[in-house]
């Protein structure tokens, strides 16, 4: 018998992504990154997804006041080995320390455009509701 895969992440690796975006939240706040793109730039971790093994966690993460996110997140993945160690007493009753990648959040983008086309002109004239019956025209 065949076993069906799944591409949903399973509650294990949903608990120990948050226990991570936790644990890298605070080593984050307290600017203990010393690379020159990342020094002083206040970072929002909004999501970690972890590997089925637990050995990689990638953390989208975003710059907040910042237009360009590649030269932060290239000084956070340069500084990758360093926050690793750091989430170590964080998150010692894991078996195994986490691989950290740091990747641009993009859903910030996401949401804007979405609702860029929903307050489109036609968009919103298809959306308002008729007064005589009250139903969508």
């Amino acid at each position: 018998m065949v076993k069906a895969t799944s591409s949903a992440p399973s509650q294990r690796m949903l608990k120990v992504g948050e226990m991570v975006r936790a644990a890298l939240t605070k080593i984050l706040q307290r600017d203990d990154i010393r690379d020159p793109d990342v020094d002083g730039v206040v970072i929002s971790v909004s999501e970690v997804r972890m590997s089925p093994d637990l050995k990689i966690a990638n953390a989208y993460v975003k710059a907040l006041a910042h237009e360009d996110q590649t030269a932060i997140i290239a000084g956070l993945n340069r500084s990758a080995k360093f926050v690793r160690k750091k989430l170590g007493p964080e998150l010692r009753h894991m078996k195994y320390m986490p691989e950290i990648r740091f990747r641009d959040d993009t859903s910030y983008e996401n949401f804007n455009k979405i609702d860029a086309l929903l307050n489109r002109p036609e968009v919103v004239r298809d959306l308002e509701i008729d007064d005589e019956d009250g139903e969508r025209s």
